[in-house]
């Protein structure tokens, strides 16, 4: 293994001008170098949000999550970097090779550690290979080659490339990782002046369902009040926190992030952070918690604290839908896996990891595995999206 130091330069690959730094935690990169890359959309790859992953103890060896983010420099200036991490375990990533890690272990081989490019617990997608020139193809080839590299020295099994973008899965598909295909559940605003204009597109079996489950919600007496990171103090935050953690709870675990995870986003990322608070009789009784940029909202957490019929819908999914269109989003990703959100308006689309393995024989095996699930998914994307609720007359069937 590498030593402790902060950052360190792979020897080999990168020529002269160019040096491929390994960063073993976030704030080795200077957050404005970083952002510059990223952009103003992507609110979990922003800076802050990673750094409020580390410096929280939520992201961490403790927690399998081991920071090595790559930087590359070119004449001393940030030009790429990808976000990386030495993994442990398979928790938290939302692609699923506990399949593969068994194969490995029937051989007597070890699966773990690995490298992950991803962001913790956030399947949502989005870039891989930062890059300050898009079309610097080159950088983003070096990035791959580094991690394979790093791989190789620091005895890792292998590299995943997580929920990339189709420019990023293409650079890996062209650097000889193997792709893998998946799908989630979409909504897309087709220029909706209201949430009753959204549902006229809708058959009327299927716009009745979902007016009856809001009429569910409102005749319990729930109301809705939404608040941006600027408006939450660490008493709004620890109440947002205790929802969620009653709902993790029920499912055996306690919530990714930890508490001081989301009150440092409030402060660094209030206009990047929305929660919906449910309210019955004056109380907060669930919450959701969404991040937001200029074109899109992506819905992460959902906490409550005991059972109300269809008010899970109601908080994730259709006032997540109101808000983009009230507010002009443009795109709704409300995370992953769940049929359930077909008949809610939301659509399949495809999604990407990229994948190289050390073992020759294992990474050819995975190559024909991810070949055949690609027919399965894509049969699974038709099966479903033919139990859409739009109607198709006249065009109303968003693309």
């Amino acid at each position: 293994m590498y030593g402790r130091t902060r950052c360190r330069k792979i020897p080999g690959r990168v020529s002269a001008l160019i040096k491929v730094t390994v960063n073993d935690e976030i704030d080795a990169i200077a957050g404005d170098d970083w952002n510059a890359l990223v952009g103003d959309e992507y609110p979990f790859l922003q800076h802050s949000f990673l750094r409020a992953a580390e410096q929280s103890g939520s992201v961490s060896p403790d927690t399998g999550w081991t920071p090595r983010h790559l930087s590359l420099h070119r004449n001393g200036e940030l030009c790429a970097a990808m976000p990386l991490y030495e993994k442990s375990h398979s928790w938290g990533e939302f692609v699923f090779d506990w399949a593969w890690a068994q194969a490995y272990e029937r051989a007597g081989l070890s699966y773990y550690p690995k490298l992950v490019s991803a962001i913790p617990f956030t399947p949502a997608q989005s870039p891989r290979l930062l890059l300050k020139d898009p079309s610097d193809h080159d950088s983003a080839g070096t990035l791959l080659q580094a991690a394979i590299k790093l791989a190789e020295d620091t005895d890792c099994s292998s590299l995943h490339v997580l929920f990339p973008t189709q420019t990023d899965m293409q650079i890996c598909q062209d650097q000889q990782l193997k792709i893998r295909k998946d799908c989630q559940f979409h909504w897309r605003n087709q220029n909706y002046t209201s949430f009753n204009d959204f549902l006229q597109t809708f058959s009327a079996p299927k716009r009745k369902k979902v007016r009856q489950d809001r009429r569910r919600v409102v005749d319990a007496g729930i109301t809705f009040r939404r608040m941006h990171g600027r408006d939450l103090d660490e008493a709004a935050w620890r109440l947002v926190y205790q929802l969620i953690s009653i709902t993790f709870m029920r499912r055996g675990s306690m919530p990714y992030f930890e508490l001081e995870f989301f009150t440092s986003l409030g402060a660094t990322m209030p206009d990047n952070v929305l929660v919906v608070f449910a309210e019955k009789d004056g109380k907060a009784i669930a919450a959701a918690v969404f991040y937001e940029d200029s074109r899109t909202l992506y819905g992460r957490y959902w906490g409550s604290d005991g059972y109300y019929d269809a008010l899970h819908f109601e908080t994730c999914y259709y006032q997540g839908i109101e808000y983009c269109i009230e507010a002009g989003k443009q795109l709704f990703e409300p995370g992953t896996q769940g049929e359930h959100k077909i008949a809610r308006g939301f659509a399949p689309v495809q999604t990407w990891s990229a994948h190289w393995l050390r073992h020759p024989e294992f990474f050819a095996a995975i190559g024909e595995y991810v070949t055949e699930e690609a027919r399965h998914v894509d049969r699974y994307i038709q099966a479903v999206d033919d139990h859409s609720p739009y109607r198709n007359d006249n065009g109303k069937k968003p693309s």
